[in-house]
């Protein structure tokens, strides 16, 4: 591979790493304080498009290293679409099937792009955030099907594997601390399986001890794909919470208005998720006053045209003949 001239033997080495990140853009027109430095890591410039590619991609080499898979086995995983994605687009491209199991409220576009990506799907009635005891729910049925069906698929289960969090220890913090040349004050994410919050902080923690990592969680009732408040938080064994400094509560809804924004104002198509990381960066901007931030952008806006319409309904005027 040669990432200067970016030819490439496969898809794979394209995925990010030390020596290919992914980009970062200085955020002007959005930003509250001009002397505060705000960048935004777009995830979604990543091969199969979102942050998932970094844990998905870990967690299968690390599955086919030990010889869990193949020869017949796949893997089942339950996702709320991004992880889905990158799993089953990574392991049809290596030979190996896959079956996600999907909240029923998970977008119309995320499923699509599941099959695309060749996933054979489950659709349950489960909350949009995928959580455990609840009986038939995503992850509860996924673990069935590993269990009863062994010998046909074994689940990476991005809630509990320690390669989650490897994934951005060994990728997402160094990048971050190369590109801004270690003079990184503030890292601003969400929350979801936590591995990425988890992975970075500890890398860049452990170059910075002073670093100050601030997390996002949506109000309660949201509808934003693939994030979770605290309350939710027991279904991941990730969640650390002595590497956050804070975490804000914002409601939901400035997760759409906010990406909106991105789009129209800085010209990035970043999706919901990003919409409210950037919402916490605002505060956190105006209380610091000063410093240099990084805020990892999860995914892009193409796989959530829908709730967008549903949130600023004026979105779908002017869209018919």
């Amino acid at each position: 591979m040669n990432h200067q001239t970016r030819v490439y033997r496969d898809v794979f080495e394209m995925l990010p790493s030390e020596d290919n990140p992914t980009p970062m853009v200085r955020i002007h027109r959005m930003n509250p304080r001009p002397e505060f430095e705000l960048y935004a890591k777009l995830e979604w410039f990543s091969p199969f498009g979102s942050v998932k590619d970094r844990a998905a991609w870990a967690m299968l080499r690390d599955l086919e290293a030990r010889g869990e898979v193949g020869n017949g086995r796949g893997i089942v995983e339950p996702t709320s679409g991004n992880t889905g994605i990158s799993l089953a687009a990574m392991a049809r491209a290596r030979g190996h099937h896959m079956r996600a199991v999907v909240p029923n409220k998970v977008p119309l576009e995320k499923k699509v792009l599941l099959k695309i990506a060749g996933a054979e799907l489950d659709v349950v009635s489960d909350e949009l955030c995928p959580a455990p005891g609840l009986g038939d729910g995503s992850i509860n049925l996924a673990k069935t099907h590993a269990k009863a069906q062994s010998e046909k698929y074994v689940m990476p289960n991005q809630y509990e594997s320690e390669q989650n969090v490897l994934a951005h220890f060994r990728t997402t913090g160094p990048e971050i601390w190369r590109q801004t040349e270690g003079k990184i004050t503030h890292l601003f994410l969400s929350l979801g399986t936590c591995g990425t919050v988890t992975g970075a902080s500890r890398f860049l923690r452990g170059q910075k001890p002073g670093l100050k990592v601030i997390a996002v969680q949506p109000t309660e009732g949201h509808d934003v794909p693939g994030l979770r408040n605290v309350s939710q938080l027991g279904v991941s064994k990730l969640f650390d919470r002595s590497l956050i400094d804070d975490i804000l509560e914002i409601d939901f809804h400035l997760a759409y208005t906010r990406a909106l924004e991105l789009c129209q104002t800085e010209g990035l198509l970043a999706g919901p998720s990003s919409g409210l990381i950037y919402e916490g960066a605002r505060r956190i901007i105006e209380r610091d006053q000063a410093g240099c931030g990084v805020m990892i952008f999860p995914d892009n806006i193409f796989k959530y045209t829908a709730n967008m319409v549903k949130h600023i309904p004026s979105l779908a005027e002017g869209t018919q003949a």
